[in-house]
This record gives structure tokens, C-alpha cells and sequence, in this order.
């Protein structure tokens, strides 16, 4: 039975960064260093504890963000370790959520990339401490002092280096820590074993700066340390200590480390670090969370003998186990067999085995205290964002925001009949990546599914097929297109007429059709004078029409704004019925739609797209090559907001276009805004396309 930590023992730590910072090897690198593995996984050689889905070993990337723990020097460190690709940018959301401090990576060669600014902003709206890590400081043409520059230029004056490189790329070993004010000399042997040697002269005036530096930044996190720092000209050791822990938690000072992960140097200082100066739950602000009954906001203190809330970040699939649910603790304690309620649903849970995770290996617990985090198996009705509490305590956290899709494909099945196992795939998916969406649309018989991006959607799908045994193709989804009138046509008949021995068909109607303002959807007016066509045959005139606007005349697609008067007609006493009037109804509709200048309406979307300035002239251009309408301009920090409105049609693979064309730095939201008349050379292209479909489909 693995040991219990109440919160004080616990620092909840997420890895986050661009993809390729070294995340993975860091955090196996912790594993190993506190003594959790016996061997040093390599990501190169697919047996990391951290990657371990067959997608992750092959494409030697994290999909997922993976739970670890190890124990150093008493206290236990939860580690996330996130993906970097902005596919998969859901797992970094949910991490950060849940997580009390965030360290941000920055690769000691390439600094600042696109993964690292959007982790930044992250951390901005959730507000969390965050520590840097200049890590693979031992690659060919780090840059340390480069690396610190862009990031304070970029992110925040309030970046301090707690260490710095004794020299960096092939012979980094050795690291100047200024709070010891000494060297630690890391051994080259992997084991992350290190020896503290006095600063040599050479760097000594240098440390010195620095570490006044760090003193003079500390002491502005709190009154009472400055005036201490004023009278006296400096901090104490345990003044140092203090003011260094409150101005991580209240986001004034983002210290600065040093490593090179996959050699395991610097690591065990790093370890050191998040033990002595990070925020055990504890000192974190408490969550806030909503009473069920009254609505009311109140906080929520970690205190393990409390009612018990767990919230659920995380749901993963796993073979031969079943549904895992991932889950934090906020208050009280939770055991096998206890019983909760998830009131996001109101649905009774009794808690199974409970289990702490290092990747895929589980080990039972006795019991998890406010503060750590922990997995559970089977859960009925319990998903990613669900809260579950003690009856006598009812609940509810905030739940995660996850970003709105941004590309979106459709589905082409393979075989025949697979339809149930597909839509269970696509739905269990959906569990376990919140960000994964599915839809099917009635109107254009097509499965849709909508992710971050294209990498993304293709993960699922190769997923679908291991998991489930399903194929399926994505293809670009069919347009809801529109079709309406711009003219009118007053007097159109049609006669319905059939006699084949016994009683006949009849049905007569005049019609007229007219426009409706956009938006106006559907009007049927009566304006039968004198029972020419019986009130009994006038509700089916009007469902031959709704029938045929369902299915569209000009191109297959569902007719909108329009106002159709029933004026004149006949009847037989003998061969009329409603199903006359309806197919009368229809075939009439059809005629005079056709005679009333037909016109196609496509949908257009609002879309907004954030980039450095420098890409703004080709993303601008880019946007009206697709018929787009600049809106306006805004600026956040060194980024550029542009918005516009494009047609739905233009936007397929947008995210991938935009993407190359910003070297991976633009990002963008969309949101249906509005119904558009389309250019005519495009309404001929899409009626042609429609009217061989019609042949083929006929032959």
C-alpha cells in the first residue's frame, strides 16, 4: 500500500512548454532521480513512463498529459507532464486548471516559440505561480543570457534567474545557485547525483550582482520585508525564504532555473526547488465553489477533515481496465467504498479502488487527502468536469474551459454497418478529450467531427481504429447552403391528375411566392375564397410545401425565407384526397420557386486571428483571397487581432493554412455570424454539381 501525504507534504506541479522543450525526459528524469525507476526511459527508444499510448511511442510525441509522482525529501510531487503541440492543447488547459504552480520550459537554443507563449497566456488566466526552466542547456548553441532577455522582453520584467550555466552546450555540469551562493557540480554519469564547490573568482562579482538582484526583488514582494530590506541593506536566509515563496504564489517573482533533462543535470536542484519554495495546496488561494441549493459562492479551505469534494479533470480508457477518472481532491478525504454524489448530474458514485498513477502503472491507496491528486476505476455516470461531494455537502467547481474547435471534417465509414461501433468510439473519444467534438447533422446526413487541429482529428481517427476496430475516412463536410428567392412569381398552377381504373387522383391548386426579409423562415397564407379547394385539403397543400423546401429545389438544400399564398383551385368529389393535394402542393411550389429568380445563401463566419505583426500583411491577404471582409484591428501585446468575416466554404483547413503561413504562431476562433447571398459563377457550380449527382444517383 503505497503511503499517505496530507497537504502540507504535496506540491502539484504541470509541465508545460512547446513541443520538443524536453518535458517528457524531465519529468522521467524525476522518476528516476528520486529513486521511482531503476532505469532512465529514452523518448527514442518509446519506453518512457510518461508516453506510453502506442500513438505517443510512435510519433515520439506526447498526446496526452500523463500523471507521475515521486517523494523527495518527504513530500510528495504530482507531476503533469503535458503534450507541447497546440493540438492537444485541452490536456494543458485541464493540467493547469488543477495544478497549483506551472513550469514553463524554454529550449536553451530556440527561447520563445509558439507553445510557450500560449502556456504563458494560460497561466495569465488562471493564475497560477510559474517557475521557468531553461532546460537542454547542454545542446550546441545555447544561449542562456539570450533566453532570459526574450523572455523578460516578452512575458515579464518579474523573471529571475535563481541559477545560471558555469558554461553551457557540450560542457554543461555545472550550475551557480544564488541562493546557496555556490557551484553544483552535477556528475556526468545520469544519476543526477550532484557536489556543492565554492564559486570560482571569475564568477564570484558576477553571482554577487546577481543575487542582490534577487534580494532587491524579493524584498518589493511585501512591505515588511522592503522596510526590513531598506533599514538593514538585505534579506536574512529565512527572509529569503519567505519572501521568495510569497511572491511566487501572488505571481510577483517567476524565478529562473537551470537543466538539461536528458542528462539528468540540474534536475535534482530542480526537485530541491519545488519542495522548499513552491505552494503546498495549503497556501494556494482556496477554490471557489457553488452551493447547489442556494447558487451562493463561497471558499472552499483545504482541510482534510471536511465534508469530502473531488474533482474530476480527466477521463482515460485504458484496455483490460476499463474508464480511469482522474481526480483532485479540494476538501475532507476519500476511501475505497465511499459513497458520493456528482452533482453536476445527480447521479450516486461509490468510490472503488483508489489509485495513485506514474504513467500507466497504478498502485492501490488507502485513502487520498485534500490536496493530492488520485484515479478511480469505473465510475457509472462520471466524466472530465464532474464534482462529487458528501450528500450532506452538495457542491460544484467551476469547470475547465476548453477551447472551441477550429477545424472540423466528416466522417466516410468503410464498411457498412459499422455505424453503432463508430458513433460509441467517437463518443467514448469525447470522454476522454473534451476538445475531440461530434456531431451528427440531420440536415446533410454527414457525422462531423471538430478538433484543434488537423494532427488532432487524425490521432482520434488512428485511435478509433485500435481501439474499436472501426476505419473511416475524413473528407471535407458538406456546406449548410441555403436556398432562397429574390423575385416573385404571382400566378403558378399545377394539376395533379391520375386515373388508373377505380378511383382516381385529383388536386388543383394556384399559388403565389413570394420573399421574406432574411431571417423570416416560412409563411403560409389561406386566401381560398368560396371552398374552391375544400379547408380539409389545405393543411396537406401546405405539407407538400414544407416537404419540398426541406428538401430543396435548385441544389438539395433546405429552402428559407419565403411566403406562399394558396388563392385558387378545384376539386373532384370523387378522386380528391389529401394526398392529391399534398403532391399538388409540392410540384407547385417547385414551379413557381423556379420562375422567382432562385438564389443560393452560404453561411458566413466570424472569424478572429491572432499573430505577430510581422505575418499581419499575409494573413490579410490570405483572408481576401477567400472572399473575406476585414472588420477591424486590435492589439494585444506584440500580437495583432484581426477580424473578419469569410464564407464557411473558404475556412476548410484554415487552422493548418494559417499555421504554415505564421511558422505555427497564428491562432484563430470562428463563430457562425450570418446568411450571405453567394456569387453567381459559385451557385452555378453547386446547381451543375447537384444535377449530376441527380443523373448518377438515377442511373
Amino acid at each position: 500500500m503505497m503511503k499517505e501525504y496530507t497537504a502540507e507534504s504535496i506540491r502539484n506541479i504541470a509541465l508545460v512548454g512547446h513541443g520538443g522543450s524536453g518535458k517528457t525526459s524531465l519529468a522521467e528524469a524525476s522518476l528516476f532521480t528520486s529513486g521511482i525507476t531503476t532505469r532512465f526511459g529514452k523518448i527514442e527508444e518509446g519506453n518512457t513512463i510518461s508516453d506510453y499510448r502506442p500513438d505517443e511511442i510512435e510519433r515520439q510525441i506526447s498526446i496526452n498529459s500523463s500523471l507521475l509522482h515521486c517523494d523527495w525529501k518527504g513530500v510528495k510531487l504530482n507531476i503533469l507532464d503535458t503534450p507541447g503541440y497546440t493540438d492537444f492543447t485541452g490536456e494543458v488547459r485541464s493540467a493547469l486548471r488543477i495544478m497549483d504552480t506551472t513550469v514553463i520550459f524554454l529550449k536553451a537554443v530556440e527561447g520563445i516559440e509558439v507553445g510557450t507563449e500560449i502556456v504563458w497566456k494560460y497561466s495569465k488566466e488562471i493564475q497560477n505561480g510559474v517557475i521557468f526552466l531553461v532546460n537542454k542547456l547542454d545542446n550546441e548553441n545555447a544561449d542562456f543570457d539570450k533566453v532570459v532577455h526574450r523572455a523578460r522582453e516578452q512575458f515579464t520584467h518579474d523573471i529571475i534567474p535563481i541559477q545560471f550555466p558555469v558554461q553551457q552546450g557540450m560542457a554543461f555540469e555545472s550550475i551557480v545557485d544564488l541562493l546557496r551562493m555556490k557551484v553544483l557540480m552535477f556528475m556526468k554519469d545520469g544519476k543526477g547525483k550532484y557536489n556543492e564547490i565554492d564559486i570560482p573568482t571569475e564568477l564570484k562579482s558576477k553571482a554577487e550582482s546577481m543575487r542582490e538582484q534577487l534580494i532587491e526583488q524579493i524584498a518589493e514582494t511585501d512591505e515588511k520585508l522592503l522596510d526590513t530590506f531598506i533599514n538593514n541593506g538585505t534579506l536574512n536566509e529565512q527572509e529569503i525564504k519567505e519572501g521568495l515563496r510569497l511572491g511566487i504564489r501572488k505571481r510577483k517573482i517567476f524565478p529562473l532555473l537551470c537543466t538539461a533533462g536528458s542528462h539528468n543535470i540540474g534536475v535534482a536542484s530542480f526537485l530541491d526547488f519545488l519542495v522548499d519554495y513552491c505552494p503546498s495546496p495549503i497556501e494556494v488561494v482556496p477554490t471557489e465553489v457553488t452551493m447547489v441549493r442556494t447558487g451562493n459562492k463561497i471558499s472552499l479551505p483545504v482541510d482534510p477533515n471536511a465534508q469530502p469534494v473531488i474533482f474530476v479533470f480527466k477521463t482515460v480508457s485504458e484496455p483490460h481496465v476499463g474508464e480511469l477518472s482522474f481526480f483532485r481532491v479540494y476538501s475532507g478525504n476519500v476511501s475505497p467504498g465511499l459513497d458520493l454524489m456528482n452533482n453536476t448530474n445527480n447521479k450516486p458514485e461509490r468510490l472503488a479502488q483508489l489509485f495513485v498513477m506514474n504513467g500507466r502503472e497504478r498502485k492501490d491507496v488507502g485513502k487520498i487527502f485534500a490536496g493530492d491528486i488520485g484515479a478511480v476505476v469505473k465510475l457509472k455516470d462520471t466524466h472530465t468536469n464532474n464534482t462529487l461531494s458528501g450528500k450532506a455537502f452538495s457542491v460544484v467547481l467551476p469547470p475547465i474551459q476548453f477551447p472551441d474547435p477550429v477545424i472540423s471534417m466528416a466522417i466516410s465509414t468503410k464498411a457498412k454497418g459499422d455505424e453503432d461501433k463508430i458513433a460509441n468510439g467517437l463518443h467514448a473519444l469525447h470522454e476522454e478529450d473534451p476538445t475531440f467534438v461530434m456531431k451528427v447533422d440531420p440536415e446533410l446526413h454527414q457525422t462531423v467531427v471538430s478538433g484543434q487541429g488537423e494532427l488532432h482529428l487524425n490521432t482520434m481517427i488512428n485511435r478509433l481504429k485500435a481501439k474499436y476496430g472501426v476505419e473511416v475516412d475524413l473528407v471535407e463536410p458538406k456546406i449548410p447552403y441555403r436556398e432562397t428567392i429574390r423575385g416573385r412569381a404571382n400566378e403558378i398552377e399545377y394539376k395533379h391528375k391520375k386515373q388508373t381504373g377505380g378511383r382516381g387522383q385529383f388536386g388543383h391548386v394556384w399559388l403565389k411566392v413570394e420573399p421574406l426579409q432574411r431571417g423570416g423562415g416560412f409563411e403560409f397564407e389561406d386566401a381560398i375564397v368560396g371552398g374552391v379547394v375544400p379547408g380539409r385539403f389545405v393543411p396537406a397543400v401546405e405539407k407538400g410545401i414544407v416537404e419540398a423546401m426541406a428538401s430543396g429545389v435548385i441544389a438539395g438544400y433546405k429552402v428559407v425565407d419565403v411566403k406562399v399564398t394558396l388563392f385558387d383551385g378545384s376539386y373532384h368529389d370523387v378522386d380528391s384526397d389529401e394526398h392529391s393535394f399534398k403532391i399538388a402542393g409540392r410540384m407547385c411550389f417547385k414551379k413557381g420557386f423556379k420562375e422567382a429568380k432562385p438564389i443560393l445563401l452560404e453561411p458566413i463566419y466570424e472569424i478572429e486571428v491572432t499573430v505577430p505583426e510581422d505575418y499581419m500583411g499575409d494573413v490579410m491577404g490570405d483572408i481576401s483571397s477567400r472572399r473575406g471582409k476585414i472588420l477591424g484591428m486590435d492589439t494585444d501585446g506584440s500580437h495583432q487581432i484581426i477580424k473578419a468575416l469569410v464564407p464557411l466554404k473558404e475556412l476548410h483547413r484554415y487552422s493548418t493554412n494559417l499555421r504554415s503561413m505564421t511558422q505555427g504562431r497564428g491562432i484563430h476562433r470562428q463563430k457562425f455570424d450570418h446568411y450571405e447571398e453567394m456569387p453567381r459563377e459559385i451557385l452555378e457550380k453547386i446547381i451543375a454539381e447537384h444535377e449530376k449527382q441527380k443523373i448518377e444517383e438515377e442511373a
